[in-house]
């Protein structure tokens, strides 16, 4: 006969409330109690009856993930860490890209309130064009990413103090001319950061207006006046179109000190327009990233850049999805993941 939740709690030496909470993911047990049920479940060869579970608790067993952009490098090191973490949770995970387009988040959304998933993890890119703010009673949700809200559960990095961090890093090789290759659009004439605006495309993304403002103040601390000469947007954070803007701003300017490029795919893209038009990184120019993505270390020359725990990352999600499935009412929490500067050959180390 096909094992039940009983038998593995007697082998065990746990209830089966514990086993329940083993399985599902959902409440913390110790991990020498989980070793314990975890080797019951394989001696036994359980396996969970999905769809009487689904009935007696309403949850699927499935979570959703969803980004704006799959193509991402960054991205596919998030969905890895999500698939991989969720499955020692005993959790599914039903992967989306939303494209930033509200509509793809309502239906995620939906998804959710009919208990097709049991919990999402979304990655909006600019908070006033999100689902988030306009669909009503919300399921249970974590935030992961850029966007500056107190609605629901959020995992974030400090974006203003990393770019203010690799700015300074910057300053301290001798740039005073830096140009930062992703920022929102801004009408000529503006500096204020008031104008750090704009649509759900990376103009106006809270990255990209977040990393803008910690640019901005390390070099109003270091007393380097604002040149929006140096503000170089794009409407795509891909490094095609970072090539493309760095090589006909190389044609129309003179050469910058340095580029903070606002991810590391757009670094990638400055390299390659750097190279093409015959200037040596970093002995000409130095070039900075942010996300250390795991090709940042191969490029040529190996890429500065911010880095943070990704693993950590992910795990503080889960553990904001958990609370919020367990209880749609507890309050939500902000966790803030540390960063750091890696210094690498294309900054001169």
């Amino acid at each position: 006969m096909r094992p039940t939740v009983k038998d593995v709690a007697k082998l065990a030496g746990v209830s089966p409330k514990t086993v329940s909470n083993v399985i599902n993911g959902v409440v913390f047990v110790r991990p020498e109690t989980r070793a314990r049920v975890e080797s019951a479940l394989a001696e036994l060869d359980y396996v969970p009856n999905m769809s009487a579970r689904g009935l007696r608790n309403g949850r699927s067993g499935m979570i959703a993930l969803a980004l704006p952009d799959l193509l991402r490098p960054y991205s596919a090191e998030i969905v890895h860490l999500v698939v991989e973490l969720a499955h020692e949770r005993g959790w599914g995970v039903q992967i989306e890209q939303t494209a930033a387009e509200p509509k793809r988040e309502f239906e995620l959304l939906s998804k959710a309130r009919a208990y097709l998933v049991d919990g999402l993890i979304l990655n909006p890119v600019n908070l006033s064009d999100s689902a988030v703010t306009s669909a009503g009673p919300l399921p249970p949700l974590v935030l992961i990413g850029d966007v500056d809200q107190d609605v629901v559960s959020q995992v974030a990095i400090d974006n203003v103090a990393a770019a203010r961090d690799m700015t300074r890093h910057l300053l301290a090789q001798g740039c005073r001319r830096i140009a930062a290759v992703g920022t929102p659009e801004i009408p000529r004439g503006s500096s204020g950061a008031g104008v750090l605006g704009g649509s759900a495309e990376s103009p106006g993304t809270a990255a990209s207006r977040l990393r803008t403002a910690g640019y901005r103040e390390a070099l109003e601390e270091a007393g380097v006046p604002i040149d929006e000469a140096l503000e170089i947007s794009l409407d795509r954070w891909r490094p095609e179109g970072a090539a493309t803007v760095v090589g006909k701003y190389l044609t129309e300017h003179e050469l910058p000190d340095a580029f903070f490029c606002f991810t590391d795919t757009m670094a990638s893209g400055a390299l390659s327009a750097l190279w093409s038009a015959g200037i040596d990184v970093p002995r000409q120019t130095l070039v900075a990233g942010f996300d250390n993505i795991l090709e940042s270390q191969f490029m040529i020359p190996p890429l500065t850049t911010i880095d943070f725990d990704r693993r950590a990352f992910v795990a503080a999600a889960l553990d904001l999805l958990a609370e919020r499935m367990a209880d749609k009412s507890a309050p939500p929490r902000r966790v803030m993941i540390p960063h750091r500067v890696i210094e690498r050959a294309s900054t001169g180390h």
